[in-house]
């Protein structure tokens, strides 16, 4: 009886360090999604530039199981993420959208690996829910690309469990008929995702890919107008790209500057001042604080 207790004991003991140990990686992964400016695909399919996508330095890198790889290589590109997970490795995966044929064994695989997922195509609240019962350990980003996924946002973002959404361009605008470099056209689309992110206290939605990467102006510019909406990361499909986001993602010296004096200006009680002409209150003390913590 006693040797029972002892090994029920040591049982339960390595038990709990184990559940621990799954909380503290769920929590940094949580943190690493949260903070990502940028997300780089890799396609599941060529396991050879896994860590050549890591060591240009992503925030996240991406496997991709999804559009970059041909049906009949679906089952040895997940093979290959497994095996690379498995030694140790950091990355989210885009699985293949519910429904497809491999949705359910990726879904698996990314579980038991306690992988961050990406869904592609998450058309309701009710999918998300899905799959985050299924990924218990995992950080799931909905990927918000179709007409249904947009017109449910905010009960996507709402789901407890998501911590940030991410903006497929590409595919909404095929659907939609029409081009997917027309930011007017796609500008309420954005903007709903950027709506229902900060209503449901998410971070900053990512925004989607740019298709052109031999000119970096491109990207640049790209990034820069999702800023101005209100999203904070990009998805990425060439290595080029990261440094690119990276650079703008961080506010221009004179916005630190400002941000650095109003900081230092403000009223500690938080009552309204005036400064150089500007009212400092609440809501502007808040933009300096993130614009430093972004600089940082």
């Amino acid at each position: 009886m006693e040797d029972c207790s002892t090994d029920c004991a040591e049982a339960l003991a390595h038990g709990q360090l184990r559940r621990r140990s799954d909380r503290g990686a769920m929590t940094d992964a949580i943190a690493r999604v949260r903070s990502a400016r940028t997300l780089l695909f890799v396609p599941g399919c060529q396991p050879e530039r896994f860590d050549k996508a890591a060591a240009v330095g992503p925030d996240i890198v991406l496997i991709d199981l999804e559009d970059a790889v041909a049906p009949a290589d679906k089952s040895m590109a997940r093979d290959h993420a497994r095996a690379w997970l498995n030694g140790g490795r950091e990355a989210a995966v885009r699985i293949n959208a519910i429904g497809t044929t491999w949705h359910e064994d990726d879904l698996e695989m990314v579980s038991r690996c306690g992988a961050t997922v990406m869904l592609p195509k998450a058309d309701s609240a009710e999918q998300v829910i899905q799959v985050l019962g299924r990924a218990d350990r995992s950080v799931v980003i909905p990927l918000i690309e179709t007409a249904a996924g947009i017109t449910s946002a905010v009960s996507i973002c709402a789901v407890p469990g998501v911590q940030r959404v991410a903006f497929g361009s590409i595919d909404l605008a095929t659907q939609l008929g029409i081009d997917p470099l027309n930011r007017e056209a796609l500008l309420g689309s954005r903007s709903m995702l950027v709506l229902a992110s900060a209503a449901a206290n998410l971070a900053p939605p990512i925004d989607g890919v740019t298709t052109s990467f031999a000119d970096p102006t491109v990207t640049l510019d790209d990034f820069r107008y999702a800023l101005r909406l209100g999203m904070t990361a990009k998805l990425c499909i060439h290595p080029s790209q990261v440094p690119t986001v990276h650079q703008a993602a961080r506010p221009a010296e004179d916005e630190i500057a400002w941000a650095k004096g109003i900081v230092a200006r403000a009223d500690p009680s938080g009552a309204a001042i005036a400064v150089g002409g500007q009212m400092i209150d609440g809501p502007v003390l808040e933009r300096a604080k993130r614009i430093l913590a972004s600089a940082s």
